[in-house]
């Protein structure tokens, strides 16, 4: 994949770029795509993407601009670190960015969901099942989650999409949408949130993705006394729009991924109330999230296994 600057990444379509990060229109007028602040809590829809011009505006800050412009504002970050966090791991290893060319034709890079007038372009369920398919438990044992474990919060989900059926691994949201993963796809299907599990707890452990929350499960499969509710957010974007949640509980503790997004979200909330809020991802400090962690922890214990039978 082609690296982005600048020209390349205000070339990415907007109104499919605010999907990836948990953004839908609240209403769409012929070009014009209306959307609840990415920026701000809000009850009525004031940020505008012009899908023909791709621009944005938001009427309440009285800011708007290209896809850069969107990227510095949203992640708080300078136009070199948003340009890094385009070509590193945080994003666009995640999905194939939807890229505009001078004709408004899609270039070979396609998002999941993206053409919303094509109902083949858009994922949808087919089937629900419990977790069985052996490549889909290879992929979560190369990835040191367990079966048993992974059977207790996961489905196995077959879904269609440009006219093909796929199984993957499913991670439920509270609207009922589904985080989708195998070896070859990351996506989810409609509506996309947060996954909150509620055990009636005063503390609350948070986690970007369901992975993080897979990991931290298995290591913690013997902690008898453990008792914490969990909040999944399947999206940074949904960070923000978590505090109120967050809280409402007595301590809150992070583990969130080690890239600008993660540190500068993990950053902000200690600033906010370093009382309340703990950032355990110095756990994983030279990688860059629990599950890779995990993954090398589980390597060496493994590699040392091989040697004692030897």
């Amino acid at each position: 994949m082609e690296k982005f600057n600048c020209k390349i990444a205000n070339q990415i379509d907007l109104v499919n770029y605010l999907e990836t990060l948990g953004h839908e229109p609240s209403k769409i007028k012929n070009q014009d795509y209306w959307y609840l602040s990415p920026f701000r809590n809000e009850n009525t829809p004031s940020f505008k993407v012009n899908q023909k011009l791709n621009f944005w505006y938001d009427h309440g800050l009285g800011k708007g601009g290209n896809v850069v412009d969107f990227g510095i504002e949203y992640f708080r970050c300078t136009v070199s670190e948003f340009l890094q966090l385009l070509n590193g791991n945080s994003i666009s290893s995640r999905i194939s960015l939807s890229l505009k060319n001078d004709n408004q034709q899609s270039s070979n890079l396609i998002i999941a969901n993206e053409k919303k007038d094509n109902p083949l372009d858009k994922i949808v369920i087919v089937d629900i099942r419990t977790l069985e398919n052996k490549s889909l438990l290879h992929y979560l044992e190369n990835r040191s989650i367990p079966e048993e474990l992974a059977k207790e919060h996961c489905k196995e989900i077959d879904f269609s999409l440009k006219g093909r059926k796929h199984t993957a691994i499913g991670f439920q949201n509270i609207s009922g949408g589904y985080e989708l993963r195998n070896e070859n796809f990351k996506g989810s299907s409609s509506p996309k949130d947060i996954t909150f599990i509620d055990a009636q707890a005063k503390s609350v452990v948070v986690f970007e993705g369901f992975f993080d929350y897979l990991s931290y499960k298995m290591m913690n499969q013997k902690s008898v006394n453990l008792q914490t509710n969990s909040l999944i957010l399947n999206s940074l974007s949904f960070f923000n729009k978590s505090v109120q949640l967050m809280e409402k509980h007595e301590r809150v503790d992070l583990y969130l991924d080690r890239d600008i997004g993660g540190i500068k979200c993990t950053y902000e909330a200690l600033q906010r109330d370093s009382a309340k809020y703990t950032d355990q991802s110095f756990l994983y400090e030279q990688k860059k999230d629990l599950n890779e962690w995990l993954n090398q922890v589980q390597q060496v214990k493994q590699g040392r296994s091989f040697r004692r039978s030897i």
